[in-house]
């Protein structure tokens, strides 16, 4: 195949890509309405191989993003609501025994799904929420002894409330750091919220699948394909050498924390129909990567991740 043949093919293939992405984002935006940038930070995140944090007040649609992710997605989906008396067997499974094999045999649980919805994952105990580590770092379960794949592609979409609220527990940083990202939905436009109330959206009909787990899989290798130049990899490195300068955070960015932050902004890269990564993809994705990560020393109305842009700017101005 000559240069100019396989040049062809790789822009039909970006063409291929474009559309399909596209064709996901409208679906999803008759789900979850006026809400475009949240839609593309999810996507983002699943085309990662991520997972996500959407941390907000409840009825806002945390839900219905995961689902309709699911939907649009063509992925297996499984629900779990995490209360205080949930036990990590009622999420990884549990073997029964079988009367006529007279032998155990293994029940899955929830986790064996390609989308696993965590639902008010800080309502139940840090016992149950370390249940989901190992699934969510190596694609794997443990159970009695017996190490269980889960397949690819797989990924965790949690919600939480607000930790103010009563009856929930803190995620631990250990936690929180097998996220991707965490990002928030907020109250709809003034627009989107009347057509909500009149009743004029398609919310009650399932969505049909835009594309299907073998497409995804593709998508997310076009992912890992899309170049990094020196230029940015040496300003992904500013932000974390900079994130660990003793007296502003807490602790700095570790570097699992630096290969997330470039792999989404791989992802807002593709997302944005392009094959290589600029400094503003990272700028875009840097607070849904590094403000569930990073604690400021000091007070103040500043995220992380705007402190980190202002200083590292700052010093290469």
């Amino acid at each position: 195949m000559s240069a100019q043949d396989t040049a062809a093919r790789a822009a039909r293939r970006d063409d291929a890509i474009a559309d399909g992405l596209q064709r996901v984002r409208e679906a999803l935006a008759t789900r979850v309405l006026g809400k475009p940038r949240q839609i593309d930070q999810a996507l983002a995140c699943v085309l990662a191989e991520g997972h996500l944090l959407i941390e907000d007040v409840p009825g806002v649609g945390k839900t219905t993003l995961a689902h309709g992710l699911a939907q649009a997605l063509g992925l297996s989906f499984s629900r779990v609501q995490f209360t205080s008396d949930l036990l990590p067997s009622d999420i990884l499974g549990v073997s029964v025994f079988d009367r006529n094999a007279a032998d155990f045999r293994f029940t899955p649980g929830p986790i064996f799904a390609q989308m696993v919805l965590a639902d008010e994952i800080n309502r139940a105990s840090p016992r149950t929420q370390s249940a989901l580590l190992e699934a969510m770092a190596e694609g794997q379960v443990t159970i009695e002894g017996r190490t269980r794949d889960l397949g690819r592609p797989f990924t965790v979409i949690a919600t939480q409330n607000p930790v103010d609220q009563s009856g929930t527990f803190n995620l631990p940083d250990s936690q929180l750091d097998r996220f991707l990202m965490r990002i928030t939905l907020g109250y709809p436009p003034l627009g989107e919220e009347k057509r909500l109330l009149a009743g004029r959206t398609e919310r009650a009909e399932p969505l049909a699948p835009v594309i299907d787990a073998a497409v995804l899989a593709q998508w997310q290798r076009a992912v890992a394909a899309v170049t990094t130049r020196d230029a940015v990899l040496d300003y992904l490195l500013r932000l974390l050498r900079f994130s660990r300068r003793e007296g502003v955070f807490v602790q700095g960015l570790s570097p699992r924390a630096g290969l997330a932050l470039r792999r989404a902004a791989q992802a807002w890269a593709l997302l944005s129909a392009r094959d290589f990564v600029l400094p503003e993809d990272v700028q875009a994705v840097l607070p849904a990567v590094v403000d569930h990560r990073l604690t400021a020393t000091e007070g103040g109305d500043r995220t992380p991740s705007a402190i980190l842009l202002e200083q590292v700017d700052a010093i290469a101005g």
